[in-house]
């Protein structure tokens, strides 16, 4: 660690750990061993509800179980299921539990490597899932692994918990919740780039419905064009923002993007006679908004603007959904104290590892995630932060994490899990 950073951990610290007891944590480091378990993880195929997605949370149970923690499948609506291990403290310290989702977004075109080889060069470790948020994953049972090998005894409990649903608005992590799983803090580790993220929005998805009155394009004037309507809407949508923000920077969060649309004839959308005007068209996508604003609120603003797009199309019929109603959960918003105790322990972590310190606030873009914080803060009831490996490669063809990111991070954790659960038997 440089000097600076010895400064700047030194400040932050609150004297929870001593610097001998932290070089011994991070000595303990198998950095060949961590990797390879990453890549164990990208390339079990763990797309939303199937058998892969299944066998990676049954994998996460034996290797935790190996570990010696209390493991075990925990049932989520629909068939599917969570991993959860605990190890007991010793007693007298904090609580903590580690949050990441397994299921991962579908492969898209565009890739050049194998999106579940997991491909490691000098520099990044590759493959679908990798940032979004297997590299989080990872790093967080690294760093327990790591503590553990090296001696290190616990006075507080930690949980690790790998969740599924979330992108189905994070009916695993509800699941949790519901079922009593509690912890006096929690670190989610969706991909930050390792910043700390303590301000970020809710999330719901949305459906937009216009209903027009077909004709030939000879006679398109006399019919309502409902694929000309839905677009007009696309770019008014896109520059929302919604009403009733508590400050500027809570408006930082805001946004409306559209991500589909269907337009044809009928229900089905038939698309084989594009001689004819289209009487159906359907936009769908998602929205931001951040505490202190709602649900019930962003859904206002939104039926404000179609009003004036009903006005303008009297003979449309124009309906809006928020996706809730089918059975997936809207992901609340989430905000932290910048000096609650788990954030303030995740600084002096990235501090002592980085040599500087880290971003905190409501960094770009994460701010516009939607992530499982907002589920264990809201209902849960705990303080929690959101720092995780990855983010610039996201949700992109060839997604990649860094190496040094991912190892950094199980350093921070390691670090960060000693100074809020505290350390027995110091040697």
């Amino acid at each position: 660690m440089t000097d600076q950073g010895s400064q700047v951990a030194r400040k932050n610290m609150t004297q929870n750990v001593s610097h001998a007891i932290c070089q011994k944590a991070l000595d303990a480091l198998d950095v060949d061993r961590s990797i390879a378990f990453l890549q164990k993880l990208v390339r079990c195929k763990s797309y939303s509800a199937t058998d892969g997605e299944r066998a990676l949370v049954q994998s996460l149970v034996d290797d935790m179980s190996r570990l010696g923690l209390e493991a075990s499948l925990t049932p989520v609506p629909g068939g599917r299921y969570n991993a959860i291990g605990c190890l007991p403290g010793t007693g007298g310290g904090r609580s903590l539990l580690f949050n990441g989702h397994v299921d991962t977004n579908p492969v898209t075109e565009g890739w050049t490597v194998d999106p579940w080889g997991g491909l490691v060069d000098d520099t990044f470790i590759y493959g679908i899932g990798v940032s979004n948020m297997k590299a989080g994953d990872a790093a967080y049972f690294c760093a327990l692994e790591t503590l553990m090998a090296a001696g290190i005894r616990l006075k507080g409990d930690v949980l690790l918990s790998y969740v599924v649903g979330e992108l189905q608005g994070g009916v695993g992590t509800k699941a949790l919740i519901d079922q009593g799983v509690r912890a006096d803090c929690f670190i989610n580790s969706e991909p930050t780039d390792l910043e700390i993220l303590t301000l970020h929005a809710a999330a719901f998805v949305f459906e937009i419905r216009v209903q027009g009155d077909t004709r030939h394009l000879s006679k398109r004037e006399e019919g309502t064009d409902a694929l000309a309507i839905a677009a007009l809407m696309v770019s008014d949508l896109n520059s929302m923002a919604f009403s009733g923000q508590l400050s500027e920077r809570h408006g930082s969060v805001n946004r409306v993007h559209v991500g589909t649309m269907k337009a044809g004839l009928g229900s089905t959308f038939e698309d084989w006679r594009p001689a004819q005007v289209a009487d159906v068209a359907e936009l769908r996508g998602s929205g931001r908004y951040a505490v202190g604003q709602g649900e019930e609120g962003a859904r206002a603003d939104m039926e404000r603007l179609l009003d004036v797009y009903r006005e303008r199309y009297p003979t449309a019929k124009i309906t809006f959904r928020i996706q809730g109603s089918d059975g997936h959960p809207v992901m609340p918003p989430f905000a932290e104290r910048e000096t609650a105790p788990v954030v303030e322990a995740v600084a002096f972590a990235y501090a002592y590892v980085r040599g500087h310190e880290a971003g905190n606030g409501q960094a770009h873009p994460s701010r516009f995630y939607g992530t499982d914080a907002g589920h264990l803060q809201h209902y849960g009831q705990m303080e929690g932060v959101v720092c995780g490996p990855g983010g610039r490669f996201n949700t992109m063809p060839d997604e990649r994490v860094e190496l040094i990111d991912y190892l950094d991070m199980i350093r921070i954790y390691m670090l960060a899990i000693m100074e809020i659960c505290g350390v027995s038997d110091e040697k």
